[in-house]
């Protein structure tokens, strides 16, 4: 559908959303309990709309000659009805050693699935308790990069606590005690995320709005990838006061595209000397208004490796979580599909609306280039492993009318922050740099528009 006119008839259809009333006393005597059924018809309506949108269950297709990675796992021998090849496919192996590639995994389209299943799905819910200070029961229309950034964290918290290769099996009962337990930490996850106003669910997205007050944020407004990585931090920090289980985690965000070691390295010590598993965000803008295609295979070598968790960003005001790659298309999870609220403190509480069935692909020309790519490291010598391996991946091929003019999308720095005495050498040029400039290409998501930080 053209996208001009799904905007359009879009915006028909909400403008049609009006409640008149008998008369002007009626009207002041229910002004209160209309504008609550107003809020919550329109968030129902908006939902539909969205799920109409977003709901179709479309065919993706995989190449049968090109392995698929999917956040440090490769997949061979897909077999899908249909080749969908492309031209600028992007080898793992022309950038590193064999040596330094995570394991593959020759399970093939079936391995994939299951894999890609198991990942944690967040999307849009309505009918939640109202978020403070706002009349809104639903994040529909807005709240698609918080969404995504629970579904990175999400995978941070699965690799922490189930390992990266658990798998989600709805069909099988747990036998042993080992099952058992992962069927009690996957649900336990979730419950960190449920849509509550509540210190048990750290990371709703209850928790992350009234966080961002702080930062002249409220309900309603559109976050950009910088800002939620931020908010992520706060978040943990606040949980950690709570739930001894996040004391062995943390958070570090990057500084103007730079990794400070000895910030990192100072943050996951404990008093105790310990490690803590480290969770690394890294926000990124990849070109100016549009993603330069000189980082392409950058970022999707980054799909590769074994500590990578997934880039939040999306396409231009539509905001997407990335887990993997096929030559030129980023496999992604998407959260714009519209949901019913789920009671995660119910006993069983069902799960199927939490995990996602049918991968999709963008192709990479498409992607917004602000973005944030995410890292989990359990101990320090994977955060070392990921420094020594990652530094020649984010650099983009020389061009030839302008060798040595190469940015890196990202660099690691000895030292602190702190004592930083100029701007890390190799820093994008000012025109890569972030500005409040949200890029706009008529896209039919006018509402969601990305926020640069």
């Amino acid at each position: 559908m053209n996208t001009q006119v799904v905007s359009r008839e879009r915006s028909i259809f909400l403008s049609k959303l009006n409640f008149p009333t008998s008369s002007s006393d009626s009207r002041l005597q229910d002004e209160g309990n209309n504008s609550d059924v107003e809020g919550k018809v329109k968030n129902r309506l908006l939902s539909m709309w969205n799920n109409v949108k977003y709901g179709m269950k479309l065919k993706t297709n995989f190449s049968k000659e090109s392995p698929v990675w999917l956040l440090g796992k490769c997949y061979r021998r897909i077999e899908s009805p249909s080749s969908d090849s492309t031209e600028l496919g992007t080898d793992v192996a022309a950038f590193q050693s064999q040596s330094e590639i995570a394991s593959s995994d020759d399970e093939g389209f079936e391995g994939f699935k299951k894999d890609f299943i198991s990942r944690l799905w967040l999307t849009y819910r309505r009918e939640f308790p109202i978020l403070n200070g706002s009349n809104y029961s639903s994040d529909c229309g807005w709240g698609c990069m918080l969404r995504s950034g629970q579904m990175l964290i999400a995978q941070a918290l699965v690799c922490h606590i189930l390992g990266r290769d658990w798998r989600w099996q709805p069909d099988h009962q747990p036998t042993t005690r080992e099952s058992f337990i992962e069927v009690v930490n996957h649900r336990k996850i979730i419950k960190w995320f449920g849509d509550k106003p509540s210190r048990n669910s750290p990371f709703s997205i209850h928790t992350l709005v009234a966080l961002g007050e702080a930062s002249g944020k409220k309900a309603g407004d559109w976050y950009g990838p910088g800002f939620v990585a931020h908010l992520f931090r706060q978040a943990f920090k606040r949980a950690s006061e709570d739930n001894y289980e996040f004391d062995s985690l943390t958070v570090c965000v990057a500084q103007d595209c730079a990794v400070y070691i000895k910030d990192v390295l100072e943050e996951c010590t404990d008093k105790n000397g310990k490690w803590k598993s480290l969770i690394l965000l890294i926000p990124v803008r990849l070109g100016a208004e549009k993603f330069n295609s000189i980082y392409a295979p950058c970022l999707t070598t980054l799909f590769s490796l074994k500590q990578c968790i997934g880039i939040i960003g999306g396409r231009p005001k539509h905001s997407l979580y990335f887990v993997g790659y096929q030559d030129d298309k980023l496999i992604h999870l998407d959260p714009h599909y519209c949901q019913e609220v789920v009671d995660v403190w119910a006993v069983d509480f069902p799960l199927t609306s939490f995990h996602c069935r049918s991968p999709r692909k963008i192709h990479l020309s498409k992607m917004d280039p602000s973005c944030c790519i995410g890292f989990y490291c359990p101990t320090k010598e994977s955060f070392f492993n990921l420094i020594e391996i990652v530094q020649p991946l984010v650099i983009p091929p020389s061009r030839t009318d302008s060798p040595g003019s190469e940015y890196p999308m990202f660099i690691f720095c000895d030292g602190y922050s702190r004592d930083a005495q100029m701007s890390p050498k190799k820093l994008p040029p000012s025109e890569l740099e972030y500005s409040m400039d949200s890029s706009t290409d008529g896209d039919d998501m006018g509402t969601e528009a990305f926020e640069i930080l």
